[in-house]
Order: C-alpha cells, then structure tokens, then sequence
C-alpha cells in the first residue's frame, strides 16, 4: 500500500480536483436558465457523479492493468452487444436512440465502448513488440485494427451519434501513431480521410440526393449552421452564435460568476453540458478560459509522462488510447463552441454535467493511474528526470 501511495501522480490528482471545482461552478451557472425548485438540483447530481466516478477510479487504479489482456476480447464483444441492445430496446430521446433504460438510471453503452475499444486495440497493437514495422508488415495489422474500430463506428453511428463515433475514431487514429505501424500507412490513412471529405464536399454541390443518403437532415443542417452561422442566425447557427455572443462579452475578466447575459438569459440551450464553455468564456472571461485550458494541458502532459514511464507497452497503449479520448473531446467541444468545427454532441470531459461521460473519463483516468502504480522506477532510466 505504502509503495502505491508513493507512486500515486499527485499533480494528476489535484488537476482532477480542480476540474470538480471547475465543473460545479460552470454547472451550477449553467443550469441557472431552468426553472426547477432546487436551484442545486444538477450541481447535487454532479457531485453524486463525481464521487462515484472517484469510487470506480480508485477501483480501477488498484486493479492490476496487465490482467485486463485477458478480459479484453470479452470487453469487447460486450459492448458491441450493449450497442446492439440499444438498437433493439433503446429509449428514444433528443432525436436519437442512444440509452438502456433501468427505470431510475439510464446507461449508454457508447461512452463504455471508448474504453472497452482502448483496451481491446493496446491489447493487439502491444504485441507488435514496439518494433518499426514497414508498409507491406503495417498493412495486416492496419486492417484488423480498422475493421475492429468500424463495428462500433457504424452501430454508434446510426444512432445517430456523429461525436461518439467520431471519438472512436481518434481513439483508433491515437493508437496507430503510437504504435510501431509505418509512418507511410499512418499518412495514408490521414490521405483517405481527407479524400473523403472532398469525395462528400462533391457529392453535396453535384449528387446532392446521393449525399443525403450519407449524410442525416440535422447532421448537414450543422454543418450549414457552421460554415454560415449569421446566415442562419435564427435556426442551424442560433446556438453557435449565442454561444460566440456570449464567450466574446466576457472579454479578459468575465461578467462574473452567474452573470452571464447570454447563459442566464437562457439564450444558449445546453448550457450546463454540450455548451458549458460559453459559461466558462463568458462569466470567467478570457482569464478563466485560460486556466480550464492549461488544466487540460497538464492533465494531459501527465498521463504522457505516465506513459513513457512505463515498464509495459500493454500500459503505454492504454495512456496512449486515454490520450486521445480526452485530447479530441477537449480540442472538438471547445472548437464547436468558438465556431472552429461543426456541433455534435460531445461533452467537455470531467466538466460538462452527465453521468456515462463522466463516468467513462474516471475509468480511462483509473486505467492511467494503475498503469503509474505499477510502473517500476530505475535510477538511470531515460525519464527518470521527467
């Protein structure tokens, strides 16, 4: 216990912590716009979130990682049959089927296949032995890696969740860098996503009834929402231009905490979850926005000297998977809500209120400290000076 103790990140910790801090504020605020009787109705719920989400890291970080190489075929193939069930049994809300439904709890099984994915894909890529692999070797593992990654896309998908199946993706996408496959596979993978962009941006001005095929109403009425939000101020744009509005009125310092003109006046839906940044920017201001962000930054600098610290390369996948977990929710959320990418329904990690979400980010984060726990310490090691 005591050897656990010493090795526990605590700069990783108190990052989380400040996080909680961060996320009962901008929750509180945020969820201000509803009328219930307990204004501390969300901020309770959070809290119970938080703390069962600490119960389940702990658990998770006292658990030895490299047993999970056992369970993560099974991992697996449970969650796809969790994705499975939702299409069979979901509960339709939102517009979506996205939710089992236990009656006083609600479960959605994307967020769980994140990790079950991070798991499953370091438990194959670590057998590569972090050797360098070259094109014509890459090609096999490359396949089996992206067929593993397109059974969960496509069930997720048509939920439709456009921002859960994209975060399997650059979880996927992670992992491939981090491995020994070739940088050329690794470009022509970037290279066939570029080119599918341009092959849809063509379909849409040429074979517009094709691409609706491919693309849902809602989905495209965001990307013209995106690309035009004063055109379409008043529909497909509204929420992202309430949401500029409001982050570029909080200016260097903010309004203040539960001042927000925009968020208070309920302006911009969503607030305390999908657009909780616009709390952030414009009660906190540029200063407040600075500091969520440099958090970010550190969480994600330690669970990348986390992973080059370990003495397995089942663990370092694992740091690598998480790392693109959290990094692409941050970078895709926060992008939205300034206009720098189109909305989907991605949360801020650790900061957006829910339950799944939340509670897939303290697992991810559980797997990342086991994998610290566990990781020996040599004196002339190469980072022992990080």
């Amino acid at each position: 216990m005591k050897k656990h103790e010493q090795q526990l990140d605590y700069l990783l910790l108190f990052t989380l912590f400040c996080l909680f801090i961060y996320s009962l504020l901008a929750v509180y605020s945020g969820s201000g716009q509803y009328e219930t009787q307990d204004p501390f109705y969300f901020v309770k719920r959070q809290v119970i979130w938080y703390v069962i989400g600490t119960v389940v890291m702990v658990a998770v970080a006292k658990f030895d990682f490299e047993l999970l190489e056992r369970l993560a075929a099974p991992l697996y193939f449970i969650g796809i049959g969790l994705l499975l069930l939702v299409h069979m049994f979901g509960t339709f809300k939102n517009g979506a089927t996205r939710w089992i439904s236990f009656g006083f709890f609600e479960l959605q099984p994307s967020e769980f296949m994140k990790v079950f994915l991070i798991i499953y894909l370091a438990t194959i890529l670590q057998r590569l032995a972090n050797r360098n692999l070259t094109f014509k070797q890459s090609i096999l593992i490359t396949i089996r890696v992206v067929i593993l990654m397109m059974i969960p896309f496509y069930l997720i998908l048509v939920q439709p969740d456009l921002g859960s199946a994209l975060v399997i993706a650059a979880i996927t996408f992670s992992l491939i860098i981090a491995s020994g496959v070739s940088f050329k596979m690794i470009a022509l993978l970037a290279s066939c996503f570029t080119a599918l962009i341009g092959f849809l941006v063509y379909l849409h001005n040429h074979f517009f009834d094709i691409f609706s095929k491919a693309i849902k109403p809602h989905q495209l009425e965001r990307i013209y929402g995106w690309l035009s939000p004063e055109e379409f101020a008043s529909s497909y744009g509204y929420q992202l231009t309430q949401a500029i509005l409001g982050i570029g009125s909080g200016r260097m310092a903010g309004s203040g905490f539960n001042q927000g003109t925009q968020v208070q006046s309920g302006k911009i839906p969503e607030a305390h979850t999908d657009f909780i940044f616009s709390v952030v920017g414009e009660e906190f201001g540029f200063i407040g926005s600075s500091i969520l962000i440099s958090l970010y930054f550190i969480l994600i600098y330690r669970i990348t000297v986390i992973a080059f610290n370990s003495n397995h390369l089942f663990g370092t996948y694992i740091c690598a998977g998480v790392i693109g977990l959290i990094t692409f929710q941050i970078f895709q959320n926060i992008s939205m809500t300034i206009g720098l990418m189109p909305v989907t329904g991605i949360a801020l990690p650790l900061l957006s209120y829910g339950g799944s979400a939340l509670l897939t980010n303290m697992i991810a984060l559980g797997l990342v400290l086991s994998v610290n726990i566990r990781s020996k310490k040599y004196m002339f090691s190469r980072d022992s000076n990080l």
